[in-house]
């Protein structure tokens, strides 16, 4: 049962990282309103299994008042708290403690910091590292998230072509990184990729929420959108085996989507979300309640297959 709520705050971001699984820039629109973050902690009240929530981007520091809000509304009903963010507002030392004060005062449980080279171009100045100073001075529990660049590597791994060369790295092939770091990658034949090596979604046990009313499993995989379908009806309603895309993956992988939707594949592919995500997309338009917003698959025109 679900136990995390993790806010895409917003769609917006300082920077505009290759890597990145929602097109975030600074040009992306979708940010919540306060009206809607009341909405949806009421619906978190109705759900007892929510023991904490994220709020993440985009960049959420960019509205930090909201955030601000949102954390409040989140601790005032006792709740675990957590935030993701690249730390572009950690200039110096003393301007993160500044921006960190607020925060410890309220009290919140995790300040996950990205630190690689998809978020600092500049060895010589990372702001990451002001941010975890002013963190160890006002007490705040620190991660950090770095994620490693493709690189081909020699497969072990019994279910590929023994000896083939295959992609390592922490780089899933969904959103912006299917069209800007395939290159010169490896690929694996379109049938190897009979499960899902990252998400649970037979039980999981957490969700992403935007603005737009969607609710994430995977970034552009939904169980329905929030503002047509109440949040805590969602969860509780939810049936993987009645879920029109989750249920091909469940059965068979995005091997077993692709199949089942005939969706014109080639037939080689990175990895399991590069071809989860190319099928998800050509399939868009006929299942607006369970793929969007279109934004996360590169599209710019978010007013389809989202609510209101």
């Amino acid at each position: 049962m679900i136990n995390s709520i993790h806010f895409i705050l917003t769609y917006m971001c300082n920077s505009e990282c290759d890597h990145c699984f929602v097109f975030g820039s600074p040009t992306a629109k979708g940010t919540f309103t306060p009206t809607q973050l009341i909405s949806v902690f009421s619906e978190i009240d109705k759900i007892d299994t929510i023991e904490s929530v994220y709020f993440e981007g985009g960049e959420p520091f960019l509205f930090f008042p909201l955030m601000l809000e949102g954390i409040k509304l989140a601790k005032d009903r006792g709740l675990l708290v957590g935030i993701v963010t690249n730390a572009y507002w950690a200039t110096s030392e003393d301007t993160a403690e500044l921006y960190l004060k607020p925060l410890a005062k309220i009290g919140i449980d995790d300040l996950s910091l990205s630190d690689d080279t998809f978020h600092v171009e500049d060895n010589d100045f990372k702001p990451v590292n002001n941010a975890i100073k002013a963190s160890k001075k006002l007490g705040i529990p620190t991660d950090i998230i770095s994620i490693e660049e493709p690189k081909v590597i020699r497969s072990t791994n019994a279910n590929l072509i023994k000896g083939k060369p295959v992609v390592g790295g922490d780089v899933m092939f969904r959103g912006r990184a299917v069209d800007l770091l395939l290159s010169g990658l490896p690929k694996t034949y379109w049938k190897k990729f009979d499960d899902c090596p990252y998400e649970d979604l037979k039980n999981p046990e957490r969700v992403h929420i935007d603005s737009y009313g969607c609710v994430h499993l995977c970034q552009g995989l939904l169980k329905g959108n929030m503002w047509q379908t109440p949040l805590s009806q969602l969860i509780y309603d939810y049936d993987s085996d009645k879920h029109p895309i989750a249920s091909l993956i469940l059965k068979g992988g995005p091997t077993e989507l692709t199949k089942a939707s005939g969706f014109k594949h080639s037939r080689f592919y990175v990895d399991a979300c590069h071809l989860c995500y190319e099928c998800r997309k050509s399939l868009l338009g006929k299942f607006p309640e369970y793929l969007g917003p279109t934004n996360v698959y590169g599209i710019d025109n978010p007013g389809l297959n989202t609510g209101k």
